[in-house]
């Protein structure tokens, strides 16, 4: 090890890597790690979280929890993490004598979308026009021009926002001051309201040497801003945006000083300019295709980068739609009903039709309850040609009662 820890050789197999989070993502970084030989431990206080049940060893505690941060690093010879909630704190602790990748300043940028979007036009990127509203003091004195000039527009919480939580859509300067209000009067973004045409995202792996990996661009579909499918590769990129998306993802990694698997979200406008969203420090719910139509998955990828081995190829063998599986899916509604009836039991689906298809590669993440609104895995679709696969994709989400338009 260095004195801040990199490796100087690689992480081989029968070594321990840690995973700081217990959620889905850390779950199929579990079965990755485990696949190339390595043995994780997770640390998630829940003792049913899904990376939990799957890991060689869960501690069961708090992220911030002192003396599981210790057992942790003492264990693992490298921790990722898998979302960017996770106190930034914690992650500098463990960097202290192990290697954390990312790092916690890479995951501190992402969890303020004031610092997010400031970073992003340091790299060279373009965002959408916005204000940032430090407190109800800072609005109280913000000129009603000022605002107007990012309306319409959506105000978005700074921190923990995500899947459209935090975020209210506003028309005019009233509705700006009565929806901050409702949030706390926490600090803000105010972003404008673009004509949006599609969105994207690029997804990249960064290793300790500096080497990127890029995949293939996706095209994504939002409802009640939760992620429903990912097409890739995007049907409606032209070859120079997906160039500049990727771009623009290096960029960013490269700002970083980025160790591990990151994917920058965009949007795509009606004049064909691009914007960037948002990032993640982690594998992303877009990237899921990559487990069964690229040559190197993700979370294979996320182990490579952390442990110092030589990335792997991303390309594309097979075009690909991932169809994204929510708690709803065990609540139909009877028809003419816009959702379930309260107290309405759970109906498992009809699982084995989906498995019937030939297309299909079904991904459950083993959460023992099912609600509505809660991501409860994905399908994946892959097909000799982009057409197949979308077809495949609707026709199970006719088979599910799942909405993708």
């Amino acid at each position: 090890m260095t004195p801040d820890n990199t490796p100087v050789s690689p992480i081989l197999p029968g070594a321990w890597l840690g995973m700081v989070g217990g959620g889905q993502l850390g779950r199929m970084f579990c079965f990755a790690a485990q696949a190339m030989g390595y043995r994780v431990a997770v640390l998630d206080p829940d003792p049913a979280s899904p990376a939990g049940t799957v890991a060689d060893r869960h501690l069961r505690a708090a992220y911030d929890d002192e003396a599981a941060l210790t057992e942790l690093s003492r264990l693992c010879a490298a921790v990722s993490t898998e979302f960017e909630n996770v106190p930034a704190a914690s992650l500098d602790a463990l960097a202290r004598s192990t290697f954390v990748s990312p790092m916690g300043r890479c995951v501190a940028v992402a969890q303020d979308r004031i610092a997010e979007k400031r970073f992003i036009v340091a790299a060279g990127v373009p965002v959408a026009p916005h204000v940032v509203i430090e407190s109800s003091q800072a609005l109280a004195s913000m000129d009603d021009d000022a605002i107007a000039a990012v309306l319409p527009g959506i105000l978005k919480t700074a921190r923990l926002g995500y899947d459209g939580k935090g975020q209210v859509r506003v028309g005019n300067a009233a509705e700006v001051r009565e929806a901050h209000a409702s949030l706390g009067g926490v600090p803000c973004v105010l972003e404008k309201r673009l004509p949006l045409k599609f969105e994207v995202s690029a997804l990249i792996a960064r290793g300790i040497n500096g080497a990127s990996a890029v995949y293939p661009l996706a095209q994504n579909t939002h409802r009640n801003g939760v992620l429903s499918h990912t097409i890739v590769p995007a049907p409606d990129a032209s070859p120079a945006l997906v160039q500049q998306a990727q771009q623009a993802a290096m960029q960013i990694a490269a700002k970083l000083g980025y160790v591990g698997v990151l994917c920058v979200e965009f949007f795509i406008l009606e004049d064909g300019s691009l914007v960037a969203n948002e990032m993640a420090p982690r594998p992303h719910n877009s990237g899921h295709y990559t487990v069964d139509a690229c040559a190197t998955g993700q979370f294979e990828q996320q182990v490579r980068a952390m442990t110092g081995m030589p990335l792997g190829d991303t390309r594309q063998h097979s075009p690909a739609v991932m169809l994204n599986i929510l708690g709803d899916v065990w609540f139909p509604c009877a028809v003419g009903e816009a959702k379930p009836q309260k107290g309405a039991a759970p109906v498992p689906p009809p699982w084995d039709q989906v498995a019937a298809m030939p297309a299909a590669r079904l991904h459950l993440y083993g959460k023992e309850e099912a609600r509505v609104g809660r991501k409860m895995g994905h399908v994946n679709f892959t097909a000799p040609t982009l057409d197949e696969a979308r077809a495949a994709a609707r026709e199970c989400a006719r088979l599910l009662h799942i909405a993708t338009s």
